[in-house]
């Protein structure tokens, strides 16, 4: 173990979509499995405060973190991958350095001098990077610095890795992450962008110790050598990624490149320890051998762009891992459902997942498939906005409210079943302000969602602005739509189930948050074990295999 905390800094080079976020995931897990206790930050050099206010189309999912920050996507991959918590001091963007700094010189922190981004933005990014590691409780602190070297934007964050190489001698090791073309014209793989990408790093004082290498078919050594001639750096520390089936498959293809082991040598610490990664590879083998396959529906209005429901995806592949079940999604846009055609859109799937979002856009389509899963007894997952038009489907077709809506969708339903929080109804400022994070809710307990939690209070996370509507509360109970889950400090509705349905559950928050490799989240785990039982479009993948 180490007695001082070590900085790791990953940047990438010649293209972005590397793959960052996963390698500093993979490192990360390896040095845990060893012993070590490590953690994940990323740096994003957009000029936004936070991702928040960002539609899911420019920017993916926005992840929120336990103490509700809004946060990069990539730490979701951190957490599914470390199986720990983030908090709101693993991401940090230029819109957040530059705020803090404005709001200091409002306050005259610096004394009348003219602020500048060497030193006051740069000491601003030392200062955020080094919270994690004067918590004391961190052996290693990994930090992923978004974009690639060259970008403008992302200039004052290499400039300050630079500085805290000097600042922390023995402490800093730097990662550079690049790509090694393949030219199907030559057969060759090229290592100049490469070379240029470190040329360019070089250029602003940086000097990598570990070049890890992107690429589309295996390095040999005569390239290794090259690179590590041209690059500065030992033939050992050229390391190759090449691609894999799946993400999850990348801290085995890590350590079967030593990464860890270059890291651990470079700070002069022990390599004595084997990595135990049983459970990651009981994991990686249920996934990839399972006994059975079902399809199911996600439906929502961004699933052109699949990383607007990354945690959703990765839920249901560690449930279906847990299930021995290879789950196929088909994704159905919400605006692409009505009437006629939702009884062939839906019909033979297994199960249905109705995402979270905003807006009105697409909402009737999902409220219109809600309907049929509900009649048809498909396994059902509503995830908040998916919660939420469960409710109003509920209120228009068995309650009777014809006009039944959200206030977010129509300010003037008189029969609003999802209103605005109280709270938030003198809020003007979009970033930051919805109810963020995690809270507690009771269970009740002769519910499905007890049984499936096993416990009476849980803790879940939240990113919404809209409730259920308490004054409808009774009318919902008594007619077989259960209130099972309830705030016991406000009193919010968190979670619903219908009496007389095999598997129908709305939830406010975002289960998919807290799903990891080595815990799944127990209500994607029970709504794939309930898809396996609806024998709609299931296949037994047991014969194939031992065909």
């Amino acid at each position: 173990m180490s007695t001082t905390t070590k900085y790791i800094f990953v940047t990438g080079g010649v293209t972005s979509s590397l793959g960052k976020g996963i390698v500093s995931a993979s490192l990360a897990n390896l040095l845990q499995a060893r012993g070590h206790t490590a953690t994940i930050q990323k740096l994003d050099p957009y000029i936004n405060v936070d991702p928040g206010t960002l539609n899911p189309y420019e920017h993916g999912e926005c992840f929120v973190t336990e103490d509700g920050a809004e946060t990069d996507l990539d730490l979701g991959h951190y957490e599914r991958f470390l199986n720990t918590p983030t908090s709101q001091e693993n991401n940090v963007t230029t819109g957040k350095i530059y705020q803090s700094v404005i709001e200091k010189e409002r306050k005259g922190a610096y004394l009348g001098k003219t602020v500048q981004v060497i030193p006051h933005i740069t000491n601003e990014i030392k200062d955020h990077i080094q919270l994690l590691g004067k918590k004391g409780t961190f052996d290693f602190v990994i930090t992923e610095i978004g974009g690639t070297v060259g970008d403008i934007e992302s200039l004052p964050f290499v400039e300050a890795i630079r500085q805290l190489n000097w600042e922390l001698p023995n402490n800093v090791l730097f990662i550079h992450l690049t790509l090694i073309p393949y030219l199907s014209a030559t057969g060759e793989l090229k290592t100049k962008p490469t070379q240029h990408s470190v040329k360019t790093l070089l250029e602003y004082g940086v000097q990598p110790d570990i070049l890890v290498c992107r690429t589309e078919h295996p390095l040999n050594e005569d390239i290794k050598v090259k690179i590590a001639r041209f690059c500065n750096v030992d033939k050992e520390a050229v390391i190759e990624s090449i691609n894999a089936e799946t993400i999850y498959d990348v801290p085995l293809l890590m350590q079967s490149e030593k990464l860890d082991q270059v890291v651990l040598n470079h700070f002069g610490m022990s390599t004595d320890q084997e990595p135990d990664l049983s459970k990651w590879k009981n994991f990686l083998n249920n996934h990839k051998n399972p006994n059975q396959k079902v399809e199911i529906g996600l439906i929502g209005k961004y699933v052109e762009l699949k990383d607007s429901y990354k945690s959703i995806v990765e839920s249901i592949i560690h449930a279906g891992a847990k299930n021995r079940t290879q789950v196929a999604i088909k994704w159905i846009h919400s605006e692409d459902i009505n009437d006629k055609n939702v009884s062939d859109t839906l019909a033979n799937l297994s199960g249905v997942i109705v995402a979270p979002g905003f807006g009105e856009r697409g909402i009737e389509g999902k409220i219109i498939a809600i309907k049929y899963v509900r009649e048809n007894n498909i396994p059902f997952l509503g995830i908040c906005l998916g919660m939420q038009c469960a409710v109003v489907e509920f209120a228009r077709n068995v309650l009777g409210y014809s006009d039944a809506h959200s206030t977010e969708i129509n300010p003037k339903t008189p029969s609003a079943v999802i209103d605005m929080m109280a709270e938030q109804k003198t809020i003007e400022n979009m970033g930051g302000t919805m109810r963020l994070g995690s809270y507690p809710c009771e269970i009740k307990e002769d519910s499905k969602v007890h049984e499936i939690y096993n416990c009476k209070t849980i803790t879940e996370r939240h990113r919404h602005r809209f409730e259920f509507n308490n004054a409808f509360i009774d009318e919902f109970n008594n007619n077989g739509m259960t209130t099972s889950g309830i705030n016991p400090d406000n009193n919010l509705v968190e979670i619903i189930e219908l009496n007389n349905h095999p598997w129908f559950v709305g939830v406010q928050f975002h289960p998919e948050y807290k799903s990891t490799v080595i815990n799944p989240h127990p209500l994607f785990v029970n709504f794939i074990s309930a898809t396996t039982k609806t024998n709609k479009n299931q296949e037994t993948l047991v014969n194939d295999q031992h065909a």
